[in-house]
């Protein structure tokens, strides 16, 4: 069992941080189908950077599959913005807030196994920049509001 201080919660397993640097491989961005949530925020820097309107970017680049607006994927699972022909993102520097928060999402650190097994998929993982515990530990709260910022 992890240690407590009076009234707050056990330490985690990542207390010590965790190491990610992004090598721009793009394995996060195909594969598996699933959801990109894109909030307002989201569109409107994307839409923008674009040059299209916000109406324009809804219906061609996202689907309410998921029950809330998130990015439409290609066949096989790749994100609408993944080009096959560089292996990157089109949108990388206005990607959704989501997608900069990789690989720090809650189901991703919830144990060291999920960590563990979503490395396998991303070589990014456990190299390069040390995230400290805190950093972490703000971007799993900002996740769940990512839709509806």
């Amino acid at each position: 069992m992890l240690p407590r201080m009076k009234n707050e919660e056990p330490l985690p397993w990542w207390r010590e941080g965790l190491r990610f640097s992004c090598i721009g491989c793009g394995r996060c961005c195909r594969g598996e189908p699933g959801a990109i949530w894109v909030s307002p925020i989201d569109e409107e820097r994307i839409a923008c950077w674009l040059n299209i309107d916000i109406p324009t970017f809804r219906i061609k680049n996202e689907t309410q599959r998921w029950g809330a607006p998130s990015l439409r994927e290609k066949e096989g699972g790749a994100c609408v913005f993944y080009t096959l022909e560089t292996g990157r993102c089109a949108i990388y520097s206005v990607r959704p807030i989501q997608c900069s928060l990789f690989p720090f999402w809650p189901h991703v650190v919830r144990t060291p196994q999920s960590w563990e097994q979503t490395a396998q998929m991303c070589p990014g993982m456990n190299q390069g920049r040390l995230y400290p515990a805190q950093e972490i530990k703000f971007m799993i709260m900002l996740f769940p509001r990512v839709n509806r910022m």
